[in-house]
């Protein structure tokens, strides 16, 4: 079933193509201001602009801090995307969206809940955040306040806190948690061999794990997913590396000591990722499939890593796909707004928030914003479609498709992408697929 047969993604799509003509050309704007409409007739065919009380999106975003502020500046880009759209279309019952925007250090508890608390003191209707590190200081500061929380943490841990008390925390709205990258990428590999469109030189699969619990949880459902399949695949070194590496040298010293069939970098920064693809084409273990863990989608892999990317295959449990018309249609007006490309554009946060924004819109044109309790409850019970796929809230957290749901209409798709003529590409799971596997530049 195609994901844009639902009916808010068809919205979604008018949207997008009335004001795609209309976007800056900045990628620098700090609010949600209305955008004037697109339109070839009369003016009084073009949606009234919203002018009433504007309806407040609280966004804790890193702006000076040393990790995440990529993704965190792309979230606030397709949240400016999304709340503009919505403006310029009406907003939601004639009340504009605005948001209110502060910096935040998402390393340390202090930071989180000074930042947190900052928006719930300035009375916001609702919260989307792409991630913090520590996320039980952001679970209890939003449960407090009771707003809902449109969170993109990808974090097991989170989740089972969530789990653990719903009625506290029936705010919490969050993407599938970080194990799928684990067990999905042994999926991914035992389908791709299957396939026949890829012969593996032996069923040796390394892992070079970061210094995060994020990472380490991942390591795990790898190593979970390798000891449940049979013997298909064998688990080999497991190399530990910190945040901040920039010389690869020893790592790929052990890594080719193993001579693995397979090789998952199971490492989230972008720029040191991209350090790891230049060193490790100029001096690889021949044949190895190597997968880097979601870094790549961060603009700054492929400005750093440049003709070192070709070939390297990466994944995200929530990403941009290219085959649909929401799909295209939301790339198309990301990248006439922000002046980017599919070179330059973020692959994951600007779709997910973009399509939080619109969750929320959705849910309060049937309810008082004012009303947290009653607005969660929606949200659990409404699910909707977006560029990322379908958001059915039910259980706090949306399912994802091939790893829990059988079909890409029931769920959040995880993409596996590889880099084809300097460009992401997306080659699984099949039917959201735009190209297949290619041999890596290493491979015979």
């Amino acid at each position: 079933m195609n994901r844009s047969r639902l009916t808010v993604s068809v919205v979604l799509v008018a949207a997008m193509a009335t004001l795609v003509t209309a976007c800056s050309s900045s990628s620098s704007s700090t609010s949600s201001s209305a955008a004037a409409p697109a339109s070839d007739g009369p003016a009084a065919s073009a949606p009234a602009e919203a002018t009433g009380e504007p309806i407040t999106i609280g966004m804790p975003i890193a702006q000076s801090g040393p990790a995440g502020i990529a993704d965190h500046k792309d979230c606030w880009n397709g949240a400016i995307l999304a709340s503009d759209q919505i403006n310029a279309n009406g907003g939601v019952n004639g009340r504009p969206i605005k948001l209110d925007v502060t910096d935040i250090d998402i390393l340390s508890p202090e930071g989180i809940t000074a930042g947190f608390q900052k928006l719930t003191g300035d009375g916001v209707q609702a919260i989307v955040s792409p991630f913090v590190i520590i996320p039980p200081p952001a679970l209890d500061a939003a449960a407090a306040y009771g707003a809902p929380y449109m969170s993109g943490d990808t974090n097991i841990d989170a989740q089972k806190i969530a789990q653990g008390d719903t009625a506290k925390y029936a705010n919490y709205f969050t993407d599938p948690a970080e194990t799928y990258y684990g067990s999905g990428f042994i999926t991914f590999l035992t389908q791709l061999s299957d396939s026949g469109k890829w012969k593996p030189t032996n069923n040796v699969v390394d892992i070079v794990r970061g210094d995060t619990a994020y990472n380490k949880n991942i390591a795990q459902a790898t190593v979970d997913a390798i000891n449940a399949s049979g013997g298909k695949w064998k688990l080999g070194k497991v190399i530990d590396i910190t945040a901040g590496t920039k010389d690869w040298a020893p790592v790929l010293q052990k890594l080719k000591a193993d001579n693995p069939g397979v090789i998952m970098v199971d490492h989230w920064i972008g720029a040191e990722l991209a350090s790891f693809s230049q060193q490790f084409a100029a001096n690889p273990v021949p044949n190895a499939l190597v997968y880097l863990q979601y870094g790549p989608s961060q603009p700054e892999y492929l400005q750093i890593a440049g003709a070192g990317a070709e070939g390297f295959v990466w994944g995200t449990v929530i990403g941009t796909g290219n085959t649909t018309d929401t799909e295209k249609a939301f790339r198309s007006a990301y990248q006439a707004k922000f002046n980017v490309d599919d070179k330059t554009m973020g692959f994951v946060y600007p779709a997910w928030c973009y399509d939080m924004v619109n969750v929320l819109a959705n849910a309060w044109k049937s309810t008082d914003p004012t009303d947290f309790a009653a607005v969660n409850k929606f949200i659990a019970s409404n699910p909707t479609s977006g560029v990322t796929g379908y958001l059915d809230f039910a259980k706090g957290a949306v399912p994802i498709y091939p790893d829990v749901v059988a079909e890409a209409s029931q769920g959040v798709v995880h993409y596996f992408y590889q880099v084809q003529g300097g460009k992401h590409t997306a080659i699984a799971p099949q039917g959201s697929n735009e190209a297949d596997f290619m041999p890596q530049p290493w491979m015979k």
